[in-house]
């Protein structure tokens, strides 16, 4: 039987340290006096880790609170400026790849379409690399720790970052390393679209706090994130959240997946388009898919009201499908087309999950709309680089 590593000051340090950046990371800013009892750290070691965080610029001055009767205690956080970082969302109709600061601020942007067809590896990576270099040119110079990455489909969780996206009609391409050797220095992390918009929205945004939630990612396709006591929960094989591909309807219209019936084809943004396509004999996709599914959702005609209103009873029974399977505390709905009905029929949404979920998972459930907007899964791609940068997981 091997032997427990024992651990050594360098351990200790180095974990002291951790535990000191992520809490003023999420909780800061905070006083010296306020990280001790928050980190369990004595006076002593939260004095001489500030000091070298300080030194080393990550740490800044962020004002003053008022003490006792003596000096002013001055309050300390993570500097966002110190360092950035790249997420890139790859969706069904773009790539969007932003330059983010640690507190996930945009400093750059650069968004390519991608044509219908048009997802084949080389073309997205081409994408990818040609927004990374475009952001980098506004960095002035602050280092750059990483490049994360949202994509749809399962991803394999690890440093190949192997995909698994019939949509796109990918099958095992090992994308993190074809990037990393296109993109290096910088390291790339690969993670599922779905999952990098719950992360983000659990660190600053509808669901933070929340120790039990689901985050929904509705666009051209669907997906989710489920938050088991307050981790995201990837399943044995990583594909867990694939909510979109659960089944609706036995036998009803084809998915892209391959199979019929999936949910996806009745509340992604392709499929809400195809059915009023198929109830209206035409739809004006000028612009794209988010400017045809905002023009239906405005549309007052009787067949545009009729799509729109079955989508939210649709919704409604996926949302109620999570409820009754997970009991969480919360449902985050993202994603473009997900923020646009939500925007729109929040309540009638709140109102058609009621009437398919069971009683008390709903009574103790909330629904509520995304707080990081259309870029949240650009934004959450970024924070495993982020994750390495406050010292591991």
């Amino acid at each position: 039987m091997e032997r427990p590593k024992r651990m050594t000051t360098r351990d200790l340090k180095l974990g002291n340290r951790t535990r000191l950046l992520r809490t003023l990371y999420f909780d800061g800013p905070l006083t010296r006096r306020d990280l001790a009892p928050a980190t369990n750290l004595s006076t002593a070691t939260v004095s001489n880790v500030t000091a070298e965080l300080i030194a080393e610029g990550i740490l800044r001055e962020a004002g003053k609170v008022d003490s006792d009767g003596g000096r002013p205690h001055i309050l300390l956080d993570v500097d966002p400026g110190h360092a950035l970082v790249v997420g890139v969302d790859v969706g069904e109709t773009h790539v969007q790849v932003e330059l983010l600061d640690l507190k996930l601020a945009n400093r750059a942007a650069a968004r390519y379409a991608l044509e219908t067809g048009r997802h084949d590896p080389a073309t997205v990576i081409e994408h990818i690399a040609a927004g990374v270099k475009e952001v980098l040119a506004s960095a002035g110079g602050v280092p750059v720790l990483g490049v994360g990455v949202g994509m749809p489909g399962i991803v394999e969780y690890g440093p190949d970052g192997v995909v698994h996206a019939q949509a796109f009609g990918w099958d095992a391409v090992p994308l993190g390393r074809m990037l990393a050797d296109r993109l290096d220095p910088l390291p790339v992390h690969v993670e599922n679209g779905a999952m990098t918009m719950g992360q983000a929205e659990l660190w600053f945004g509808a669901g933070r706090g929340a120790e039990n939630a689901i985050i929904a990612l509705i666009g051209s396709g669907v997906g989710s994130c489920v938050v088991a006591e307050g981790a995201l929960y990837r399943g044995a094989g990583s594909s867990a959240g694939e909510w979109g591909h659960t089944t609706m309807r036995v036998d009803g219209p084809a998915c892209r997946c391959g199979s019929r019936g999936c949910l996806e084809a009745y509340v992604g943004a392709e499929g809400i388009l195809d059915r009023y396509l198929a109830a209206a004999g035409t739809v004006d996709l000028d612009g794209g898919e988010e400017a045809a599914l905002g023009r239906l959702l405005e549309d007052p005609s009787p067949a545009a009201v009729a799509v729109v209103d079955e989508t939210v009873r649709y919704l409604g029974a996926g949302l109620a499908d999570l409820l009754n399977l997970f009991n969480p505390e919360l449902i985050v709905i993202g994603g473009w087309a997900g923020l646009m009905l939500a925007g729109r029929r929040l309540g009638d949404i709140t109102a058609a999950t009621g009437e398919y979920a069971l009683k008390q998972p709903f009574a103790s459930a909330r629904i509520a709309p995304g707080m990081l907007g259309p870029d949240a899964v650009a934004k959450g791609a970024a924070t495993p680089v982020i994750v390495r940068f406050l010292g591991g997981a």
